[in-house]
């Protein structure tokens, strides 16, 4: 019998061989998908990547998952992922519908007030963030951008350059 301090030697092994059998087909299906199959490049690949986890553990710590359903379930995922995605680079219309875009939240040294409220950050989110990137001085901020992903990233220098317009290609300036 197993409980929450035990279990038998059967049950341990029969977890283990699931571990290595689980694995070796996210492997599988990592080198057929490819390697984007884990980035967190959207919300929706940060959803997969939890999703696919939670599967991998259902199917590992519930002995009523069978390897067949848990890896058809990882496969189903990481096409739908593959299908999403082909979807946002070829159809404009489904990107617009499904994506969010990033938002400047600072430029050249100005918090956007509207914009930080619009993005649900406070100032000290914010600060923090430039303290984490080694900002010392506002005038250093070049732009900050909440990104689709939830990151923030901090672009900033000592000297005078100027940001190149490019690095602000598709983030929404209001």
């Amino acid at each position: 019998m197993e409980n929450w301090l035990y279990a038998s030697l059967p049950i341990i092994a029969k977890v283990f061989i699931t571990v290595l059998a689980i694995f070796a087909l996210v492997i599988l299906i990592t080198r057929i998908s490819g390697l984007r199959t884990f980035a967190k490049i959207s919300s929706f690949d940060f959803a997969s990547t939890i999703a696919i986890g939670s599967i991998i553990a259902s199917i590992i710590l519930n002995p009523s998952n069978s390897i067949l359903k848990g890896g058809f379930a990882l496969a189903s995922i990481v096409l739908f992922q593959s299908l999403f995605t082909y979807l946002i680079r070829k159809v404009p219309a489904f990107e617009e519908l499904v994506t969010n875009k990033p938002m400047l939240i600072m430029k050249d040294g100005v918090i956007l007030t509207e914009n930080l409220h619009k993005t649900n950050l406070s100032e000290e989110n914010l600060i923090a963030k430039l303290r984490e990137a080694n900002v010392i001085d506002f005038d250093e901020v070049r732009a900050v951008v909440l990104e689709s992903t939830g990151d923030v990233s901090v672009l900033h220098t000592n000297s005078d350059k100027k940001l190149m317009d490019k690095m602000l290609k598709g983030v929404r300036l209001r």
